[in-house]
């Protein structure tokens, strides 16, 4: 077969029509298959797997049996096409994406809440770093934590009524620190 397929690419090279179309007959099912594990989209594959052939028969004269067969010869054309394919297409993705970040405007009310958003969450930090030990401890397996309050005590070794109270005196701490800071009617 090898032969065969070097002899039509020869009779290509000569511009024998007959014999691209041979040629194609045996290989297609091959090149589409290489290019297709490349390439992933079957409608790419279809468009690639014609531009080998194009190039096939356009550089047919360059085919050296000496370097190889015929079959590998074709494989190599249709893995670069194939390559090119893909690295073109995420090039253009690429490229797409810079656009579309560099065009995006931010509405101006989405920054300021995600600014006042990042601000009032380091307000709850310090307010809460600023508890005592105990009811830090107790708010923060309660609320950060999502424990329940008999997990709390289980946690800290304590009755389960001294960790409400621990919570409820907490809680009670933060209010102020959090209205003053947030300016919370």
């Amino acid at each position: 077969m090898t032969e065969d397929l070097a002899a039509l690419i020869a009779a290509c090279a000569g511009g024998d029509d007959r014999a691209f179309a041979d040629l194609h007959d045996r290989t297609v099912a091959r090149v589409r298959s290489r290019v297709q594990w490349t390439v992933r989209a079957p409608e790419h594959a279809a468009e690639v797997t014609q531009d080998v052939y194009v190039e096939v028969w356009r550089h047919a004269a360059r085919f050296d049996p000496a370097r190889g067969s015929a079959l590998t010869w074709m494989l190599t054309i249709a893995h670069r096409r194939a390559v090119d394919r893909v690295r073109s297409s995420q090039a253009s993705v690429q490229r797409n994406d810079r656009y579309a970040e560099q065009a995006l405007v931010r509405p101006y009310d989405q920054v300021s809440e995600e600014v006042l958003s990042a601000m009032e969450g380091q307000r709850v930090r310090d307010a809460v770093n600023g508890l005592p030990l105990d009811q830090r401890q107790a708010l923060t397996l309660a609320y950060l934590d999502g424990h329940s309050h008999s997990q709390v005590a289980d946690l800290l070794h304590i009755p389960i009524g001294t960790v409400k109270s621990r919570i409820r005196r907490g809680l009670q701490r933060l209010k102020p620190a959090l209205v003053l800071d947030l300016g919370v009617v």
